[in-house]
């Protein structure tokens, strides 16, 4: 644990000129200032929280000041000076804090939970530890243009005891990305004190596990920090590497102002109060000759000017207004998703799904120059699944990328890339993996366009599905898990043509789209497929089988079972396959009840909360009076999915649908 400062403070001006030693004096003053500003006006109602960076304010400004303005930075709450010294307008920053539309979330998110790329800055989520990868990913994007360019994340003591921290430097220090990571000490996670966090003398320790180098900096020294960055930052520029920099430093305040530091022993605020950053180095320059108490008082002035103005200015801005169509519209990027037709010279060709998947990763990796794929085993070895099969050869390892086993860090570093240009595609080598990336998808990717008008221009492919026998953790349809998150676009194509145009239009698509490929009919069935590029329609659905008796609406492995069931039955049914679940075809829906007026959905997930589940409330709530009995579902059991052939067949809903089909028919 921190327990005293680990010695005086000593500033060393090196080669930096007195205009120099006054910019950073200024930078430096300025979020002091603020925050001074923004704890009275706490207590006034006139915000609803904060997170004091007092006593902090030399990282976050040493570490912008050395970089080149257009270098991103990945900022936590402490980190005001981030977004001063980059001279982000005061009048936004207000704005985004007191929830105004004129905030770089339009009111959406708070503090300091927002991006600004024309500052290169992409700030946090509240889960501390995924920004890390996307650090990496933005590094990814450097190496790969030939850009001599490093990338820097913050974050505290307590996130380095997340799996993120791990994952990030992990990938950062086996693809040799330039990416600085800094850990601010600052002493206690919340109440927690850093003994309680981890074992380790020092958080800078840990470098060597990664095979990465490591400094330990005063972190209330604003010349120590700045200048040590500037040297890590134009070494990494010439020889990528990461770099792990543990700041020391202190909270002087609560965690947030809620929640005070009566947790914090007396004699260790007054032995860290010792320290200032700010009124430490403003001594050094009197004692230097470089600053007087003229010149500061004239420097105060301006600047508080300067924040009042601000705030003034952002109080008369507008509130947001609610308005649920512009609301919608926003969670997704602009996106063209009409179909585009196969060239006819291309002619077409009977493919197995399998292989139309991976004609599509060919035509798309031809047709971007910017797309990576990214995913465990896919590059010499071509993918569990042989997908990837020759695309080294092809496009060279650099696009094609073996991953180390870190999902949510690849996941990030997908995101990373795309907030630099590139597309990226991220396989999960079972979809069952993709728990391990969770937050990664639903909190990151999916949200993103909503908050601050980001593209997450990602796709995770979804080897899914059962009837394999690879019992619970290989055979999992999980679509449910993303059907509930906005932002998200999930497909589920059952057919080689569609398997191909679908993913080729995910391509497309600026949006994060989960792409599920059902493992079962990789190599069970053929198809004939357009060669070149061409795309279907997300968000369309198509009749497999037309019929007069009843509505079949079903996806992936269930199209395939109702046609083989309702021909067994000799039952005229109308099977639809949805092929896009979000957004799912209404009007399609509504089209099909409206010809039978009867209904069955069926699915392989699990029966409850299953997505048939918002299908036939859609149904129900929309369709009732063309309803002439009620909707039905066939879905699997509510259990795991088992092992044993016997088991594993009584789990799927095959007979269930029989038996359901019969009814309804007759109903």
């Amino acid at each position: 644990m921190l327990t005293t400062p680990a010695q005086p403070m000593e500033f060393k001006r090196g080669q930096l000129t007195d205009d120099q030693l006054l910019a950073l004096y200024k930078r430096i003053l300025l979020p002091r200032m603020i925050e001074e500003k923004m704890l009275i006006l706490l207590r006034q109602g006139k915000i609803s929280k904060w997170f004091a960076g007092i006593g902090q304010e030399a990282i976050a400004v040493g570490v912008t000041s050395a970089l080149q303005p257009d270098e991103v930075i990945f900022p936590m709450h402490r980190n005001l000076g981030v977004f001063t010294t980059r001279e982000v307008p005061l009048v936004r920053l207000f704005s985004q804090w007191q929830g105004k539309l004129a905030g770089f979330t339009k009111g959406r998110d708070r503090s300091f939970h927002f991006g600004a790329l024309e500052y290169n800055i992409v700030g946090m989520i509240s889960h501390l530890g995924p920004q890390l990868a996307l650090a990496d990913g933005v590094a990814l994007a450097h190496q790969l243009s030939g850009e001599k360019k490093v990338s820097v994340a913050f974050t505290g003591e307590g996130g380095t005891s997340e799996g993120d921290f791990h994952e990030a430097l992990n990938v950062a220090s086996v693809w040799q990305l330039p990416v600085i990571f800094i850990v601010e000490n600052n002493g206690y996670g919340l109440s927690t004190p850093v003994s309680e966090q981890f074992r380790c003398e020092h958080i800078a320790d840990r470098a060597k596990g990664y095979g990465m180098r490591s400094v330990i900096l005063d972190g209330n020294n604003i010349l120590e920090v700045y200048q040590a960055i500037r040297q890590i930052a134009d070494e990494l520029r010439q020889n990528p590497e990461p770099v792990l920099v543990e700041c020391k430093t202190f909270r002087m305040r609560g965690h947030e102002e809620a929640s005070g530091v009566k947790y914090v022993p007396k004699e260790l605020l007054e032995s860290w109060a010792q320290k200032d950053p700010v009124e430490n180095y403003e001594e050094f320059l009197f004692a230097e000759g470089i600053l007087s108490n003229e010149q500061s008082e004239a420097i105060r002035k301006e600047l508080k000017a300067r924040i009042n103005a601000g705030w003034k200015e952002a109080e008369n801005q507008p509130d947001p207004v609610p308005d649920e169509a512009r609301e919608l519209a926003d969670v997704y990027a602009p996106s063209e998703n009409g179909a585009i037709a196969p060239s006819a010279e291309a002619g077409k060709k009977e493919l197995r799904f399998v292989d139309a998947i991976s004609d599509g990763l060919r035509t798309a990796m031809q047709r971007h120059d910017k797309l990576v794929l990214m995913g465990q085993d896919i590059a010499g070895y071509g993918g569990v699944f042989k997908i990837t099969d020759g695309f080294v050869k092809e496009f060279g390892k650099e696009r094609v990328r073996n991953t180390p086993l870190c999902e949510s860090a690849i996941i990030g570093a997908a995101l990373g890339l795309s907030l630099k240009g590139y597309k990226a595609m991220v396989e999960m080598q079972f979809s069952d993996f993709v728990s391990v990336g969770f937050n990664q998808i639903v909190n990151n990717l999916a949200k993103v366009h909503y908050r601050w008008g980001a593209n997450a221009d990602v796709v995770v492919r979804m080897p899914c599905g059962g009837g394999v026998a690879a019992g619970p953790f290989h055979s999992q349809t999980t679509e449910a898990w993303f059907t509930h998150t906005p932002g998200l676009k999930v497909i589920y194509p059952s057919n080689s043509h569609d398997a191909k145009g679908l993913l080729l239009a995910s391509f497309e698509d600026p949006n994060p789209v989960m792409f599920f490929e059902h493992k079962a009919l990789y190599r069970s069935i053929r198809g004939d497929v357009p060669g070149g590029f061409y795309t279907e329609e997300i968000g369309k659905a198509k009749v497999a089988r037309p019929g007069a008796d009843i509505s079949v609406i079903t996806y992936g492995m269930g199209v395939h079972w109702a046609l083989k069931i309702c021909e067994e039955e000799g039952i005229d049914a109308e099977i639809l396959d949805l092929r896009t679940l979000i957004p799912y075809d209404r009007a399609a829906i509504a089209a099909t009840v409206k010809k039978t007026n009867k209904v069955i959905v069926l699915h392989e997930a699990t029966l409850t909360s299953g997505f048939g589940a918002e299908l036939a409330a859609y149904i129900s709530e929309n369709l009732f009076e063309y309803l002439d009995a009620p909707v039905a579902r066939a879905a699997a059991l509510d259990t795991p999915v088992p092992f044993a052939p016997v088991l594993e067949q009584n789990f799927m809903p095959v007979e269930r649908f029989r038996r359901k089909l019969r009814e309804v028919t007759l109903y």
